[in-house]
């Protein structure tokens, strides 16, 4: 059986997974309101600034390793799908929401690791906004969980 990440970076299916993940990441972005929203507007304009094309650039890079960071909640999800007989990816999009906290943490330990290897403003943008970034990643993991479970 397809690990999450062979299903996701097919050549076919992969531009319309980054694609759609960019297309979350900017909704999730703008939907943020607060002090908190607007410095993550703020660090999320300074790295468009700095690239443009770089979230969709990341996310292109690290989709590899986000699938692996959630193939735990893949396989969980195939085997609840297979007994219930339900779509695998309503079954994962539902185990994302019921679980945000820990898909949460295991998305930002690939983002962490990532941002180790990285310097200036983009390194310094993603410090400042790593204190609050588990609280927005859990904000986000439903609509992820719908967004990569219509590939599924």
């Amino acid at each position: 059986m397809a690990t999450l990440a062979e299903i996701l970076t097919q050549s076919e299916t992969r531009p319309r997974v980054v694609k759609a993940c960019v297309e979350l990441v900017e909704s999730e972005v703008a939907s943020k309101r607060g002090l908190s929203g607007a410095a993550v507007r703020t660090g999320f304009r300074v790295v468009k600034a700095v690239k443009p094309t770089m979230v969709a650039d990341v996310v292109d890079r690290l989709l590899p390793e986000f699938a692996g960071a959630l193939e735990p909640f893949y396989i969980e999800s195939r085997e609840r799908a297979e007994a219930d007989g339900r779509p695998v990816g309503d079954v994962f999009a539902a185990a994302l929401t019921r679980e945000k906290r820990r898909a949460a943490e295991a998305l930002l330990v690939v983002t962490d690791r990532r941002a180790e290897k990285v310097s200036g403003g983009v390194k310094k943008a993603y410090q400042r906004l790593r204190g609050t970034a588990q609280g927005h990643v859990e904000a986000a993991a439903p609509n992820l969980g719908r967004t990569l479970g219509a590939f599924l």
